[in-house]
Formats: C-alpha cells, sequence, structure tokens
C-alpha cells in the first residue's frame, strides 16, 4: 500500500495521540494521520533524535511519557486536552519484547513485559474514555496488536499472551463504553522497521519476507492505512473487532514437511 495523498475523509482536525510514535510503526502511523489532516500527539520515553514525525509540511507534537506509569498516562492526556481541546483518536502502539526463553526469564521480565503490553495500553484507554465520554462525537481507541497473540509466540510468550490478552480487553471494552467510544485492534504481522532490520539482518529479512503469500513484510504505512479507516467516519459501525495485517498468513509447515522433492533435471 502506498501512504494516503489526500486527506483520509472525516479526519481533518481530529485530535490524535500515539503512543511510542518516535520511531518504527508509530512513526508511520503518526505521518498517515499528519497527511489526513490531523492533530497529532506522539510521546515516547526519551525526546526523537530526529525529531518528531512530519508529513507534508506538518509537523507532530511530542511530549514525553513512560505509558507504564499511570501517572504520566495521566499527564499525558491532559497535555493532549491543553494542546488540542480534546482527544478524538488514541492509537495504543508502545510495546514489544526481546527475545528471551520464557525458562531463563525473570519474573520481573515476565511482569515488565505484560505491564507494557497489556497493562499500558488499558491505563492510556482509561484516560482517553474519560475524555471522549464527554464529547458530543466521543472517540476512537485503536490497540496495535500482534500475530503473536494469535498463535504461539516461542522465544517471547508473555509478549504473545499480553497481545492476545490485548484484543480480549478491547472486546470488553467496547462494550462497556458503547456508544460513544469505538475500540479496535490492528493486528500485523511482520513489518519492515529498523528493528526488524537489526533483528533478521538484510538476508533474513530477505528470507522471512519471502515467506508471507504477498511476498513482503509490511509497511509502516500499511499499518498506518488500516489505523485511519477505523478512525475514520467509514468505520463509524466498526468497532470490538480486529484488522489482520499479515499478507495472507503463514504457510502451514504440513505443506513443506509433505511436498515431493523437485526432481533435478
Amino acid at each position: 500500500m502506498q501512504p494516503v495523498d489526500q486527506p483520509f475523509p472525516g479526519l481533518t482536525g481530529r485530535r490524535v495521540i500515539i503512543t511510542g510514535g518516535t520511531k518504527g510503526i508509530g512513526v508511520g502511523v503518526a505521518q498517515g494521520f499528519l497527511r489526513a489532516g490531523a492533530q497529532v500527539l506522539v510521546c515516547a520515553r526519551n525526546p526523537p533524535a530526529d525529531g518528531a514525525p512530519d508529513a507534508d509540511g506538518r509537523t507532530a507534537e511530542f511530549t514525553r511519557a513512560d505509558v507504564r506509569d499511570p501517572e504520566q498516562v495521566r499527564q499525558l492526556i491532559a497535555t493532549a486536552v491543553d494542546r488540542f481541546g480534546g482527544v478524538d483518536v488514541v492509537v495504543s502502539n508502545a510495546g514489544g519484547s526481546p527475545p528471551v526463553s520464557a525458562a531463563a526469564a525473570s519474573p520481573r521480565f515476565h511482569s515488565r513485559v505484560i505491564e507494557l503490553n497489556l497493562i499500558a495500553p488499558l491505563h492510556v484507554a482509561q484516560g482517553a474514555n474519560q475524555v471522549m465520554q464527554d464529547q458530543a462525537e466521543g472517540g476512537s481507541v485503536i490497540m496495535i496488536g500482534s500475530v503473536s497473540g494469535t498463535r504461539p509466540s516461542p522465544g517471547t510468550a508473555a509478549y504473545g499472551a499480553a497481545k492476545a490478552g490485548l484484543h480480549h480487553l478491547v472486546t470488553s471494552l467496547a462494550i462497556e463504553w458503547a456508544p460513544k467510544v469505538r475500540l479496535n485492534t490492528v493486528v500485523p504481522g511482520l513489518v519492515a522497521t529498523e528493528s526488524a532490520a537489526g533483528h533478521y539482518g538484510e538476508a533474513g529479512a530477505a528470507a522471512a519476507a519471502a515467506t508471507v503469500p504477498l511476498g513482503r513484510m509490511a509497511t509502516p504505512d500499511d499499518v498506518a492505512n488500516a489505523c485511519l479507516f477505523l478512525a475514520s467516519p467509514q468505520a463509524a459501525y466498526v468497532s470490538g473487532t480486529y484488522l489482520i495485517l499479515h499478507g495472507g498468513g503463514e504457510r502451514p509447515a504440513f505443506l513443506s514437511a509433505t511436498a515431493p522433492e523437485t526432481e533435478s533435471g
């Protein structure tokens, strides 16, 4: 997918918070909303080295926040209200985990992974909901999940479990907070970011991309376009569900295991 070239219908002037919005998927999502004409506030634990995301001559605003800290989350929401006058969209993108064997990981490691990938998005959503419920048009909360939460996740077991819990959380909150607030999950598969390049290496990234039926990893723009749709009026009746972005999924292992050997000629 190419990034949206023209403002996405209905998103001009929308007030958007993107957690973890200074690198990787978060930058792509921020740029997508900027192109759509939205006002964007990104947060991270540290200021971005290259400045806040920008697109089409517009730049996101930045505030420092560790979303694992409820007080900093409260301040994040207050900052958006102070600068923009409200909050229409939240994209909870902050998350992740280094690969560690579940047998070797410490209890603190597991707790911190679940805190970042499940508890923190809940706290951000709670804060946004308090604002959105008092707005005439309510709002939209979008969680960035992962296919690690939909299939086994060896090496990142706690992360996968947290992402699985994240979508279950969305299904519950979509009922509790309706009709004012819609909640949905975007579930990316392999995404081509700087962290993916560092993790797989050039050859490994190409090999991983070759396993995807569509022949490539997703890009941050692909994720951004999904978020733009879910935040838009076009998705006004979409809530409590998920949108999977995995390029067709993963080839079942038994197909390769049982395929006849290619004859040499």
